[in-house]
């Protein structure tokens, strides 16, 4: 272990491990409520705090374990406070925290004292950062110093040297800061002795162990294929680990892309050669959707219906090969993980996921997880070093749900069946123009309301869609992806011409935060 992350449930805290992960540390986030023993499991040899909606001097707010600042000072672990996590440091030390006068939220600038060790030497001495508080510190502990202050006067970076703690107001993990990675590379480098030395050829090593020690020599292993990045290179790491005792699974159920059945199965066997057999569930999936609307339910109901459809199939191939799968493989990542919030108790669940919330508690498989603490585009390089072929990495992300969260309100076959056309006709109209790999994630939305239009010399009252693109590094924030309006103008008339039912196409310009990705 490297990097050791104390979540308080800041919805930027998956952003410090990924920057982390990027400079080559290894990095893991836990709850920061851990007790002192699950600490010292990890053999930390740095610890960041991470911010958190809470205020550390309200009744009930999350606070360290008993013995950790005495722990890391014994045993000289520079610690990394940000924003309530150095909050919590000042008030841990002896100094005062409260309310701030103002709220600082957004970009701000921010000037470093002379004699700062935390800074890089070189670093510019006025900078702009990316704030989110409305508590800030008013009384520093002794052996405490400012060494930077925003424009509004508030202390934005302590430190205390000698004891190897520092503290930021301001947010290095957001790309909004400027610099912000040269922040961190410094505390872990300078500051903390690390050495880069974080590969994928590491996760491969670590997850074939790991796969090999959780699975019985004579144990079979079931794989839950969903035609996506994810559980493909999943299954192709858990291949590489245990061989033909990996039996998998694609469920069709109805809710892909356009073609996306046929074309994902000639991938699997034709080119990953996996071991894997066809389920078409369609009528199943959308009787049990039928007159549903709420997403979360949506996502619940995918998520049961995928199990019992799983139930079913192992115990056909428990006869087939004369042994029961025990084990089932789930591409979910890291994302996935933080935000439905299981195991994190501080944060707040933005939605569930169908493989991370929506699983039913009498299970009656063991999970594998093999990707569980990757972010997106490190399944990407992992799956490079894996011999999974690049143009099918480089897909667009796709939810387990599938098109269930791409047709608002109810789902149902007609309203499926226009998302996917709309959605074919965008994507190649990306791919067309060279900028699919330009763009994280692209995709067509059905609204449950019908415009009035013109066709020719009649009235027409059919649906609206709608067309999504961004940009992102990671998934966790991303941007509105700007399209010449010529490209759109092009992408709406030829969808309004050869898709029945929709006579009028918007483009979301919303990015994330506030809006998420998908639309449910």
């Amino acid at each position: 272990m490297s990097v050791l992350i104390l979540d308080y449930g800041s919805q930027y805290t998956q952003l410090i491990t990924r920057r982390i992960r990027d400079l080559g540390f290894y990095s893991f986030t836990v709850s920061g409520t851990r007790t002192l023993p699950e600490l010292q499991s990890h053999k930390p040899r740095a610890i960041i705090l991470s911010g958190g909606p809470s205020s550390v001097y309200e009744t009930g707010a999350p606070q360290l374990t008993k013995g950790f600042w005495e722990w890391t000072r014994e045993e000289r672990i520079p610690v990394l406070g940000i924003c309530y996590g150095m909050q919590l440091m000042v008030q841990d030390h002896g100094g005062k925290v409260g309310g701030g006068k103002t709220r600082e939220y957004g970009r701000q600038s921010v000037e470093i004292s002379s004699g700062s060790k935390f800074f890089p030497a070189d670093f510019p001495k006025k900078f702009t950062a990316w704030m989110s508080h409305g508590d800030s510190a008013e009384k520093l502990p002794d052996g405490f110093k400012i060494v930077a202050k925003s424009d509004t006067g508030a202390i934005a970076a302590i430190e205390n040297a000698d004891a190897r703690l520092y503290g930021l107001q301001l947010h290095p993990e957001v790309t909004h800061t400027e610099s912000g990675d040269l922040i961190l590379k410094h505390f872990l480098v300078g500051i903390s002795a690390l050495t880069p030395n974080w590969k994928m050829e590491n996760v491969i090593e670590q997850q074939i162990k790991a796969i090999s020690a959780q699975v019985g020599p004579n144990d079979h292993v079931i794989c839950a294929l969903s035609g996506g990045v994810d559980s493909a290179v999943a299954a192709v790491l858990v291949h590489k680990a245990i061989g033909d005792r990996l039996h998998c699974v694609f469920v069709d159920h109805g809710l892909m892309r356009f073609e996306e059945g046929n074309r994902v199965m000639k991938m699997f066997r034709e080119t990953l050669h996996l071991p894997v057999d066809r389920v078409n569930a369609a009528d199943i999936f959308f009787g049990k959707l039928a007159g549903v609307t709420d997403p979360e339910q949506k996502r619940k109901i995918i998520g049961r219906e995928f199990i019992e459809v799983f139930n079913r199939s192992a115990t056909e191939l428990a006869k087939k090969i004369g042994h029961e799968p025990k084990f089932l493989v789930q591409g979910t990542l890291y994302p996935d993980v933080i935000e439905s919030s299981p195991g994190f108790s501080h944060s707040v669940t933005i939605k569930s996921h169908h493989n991370v919330g929506g699983l039913p508690q009498d299970l009656k498989f063991k999970l594998i997880e093999p990707l569980r603490d990757l972010f997106k585009d490190e399944v990407r390089a992992l799956g490079k070093v894996l011999g999974v072929p690049e143009v099918f990495l480089q897909r667009h992300p796709f939810p387990g749900p599938g098109l269930a969260l791409r047709v608002m309100g109810e789902v149902t076959p007609e309203r499926v069946a226009i998302v996917q056309q709309v959605d074919e006709i965008f994507i190649n109209a990306i791919r067309d123009a060279g900028i699919y790999t330009k763009i994280w994630q692209a995709f067509a939305v059905f609204l449950p309301v019908r415009s009035v239009g013109v066709a020719g010399d009649g009235r027409t009252y059919d649906y609206v869609v709608a067309l999504r693109a961004v940009g992102s590094s990671d998934g966790m924030t991303a941007d509105w992806y700007p399209f010449e309006h010529a490209f759109l103008a092009k992408v709406s008339s030829e969808i309004c011409n050869k898709v029945r039912g929709v006579n009028r196409v918007t483009y979301d310009i919303s990015s994330k935060p506030p809006a998420t990705i998908e639309w449910e």
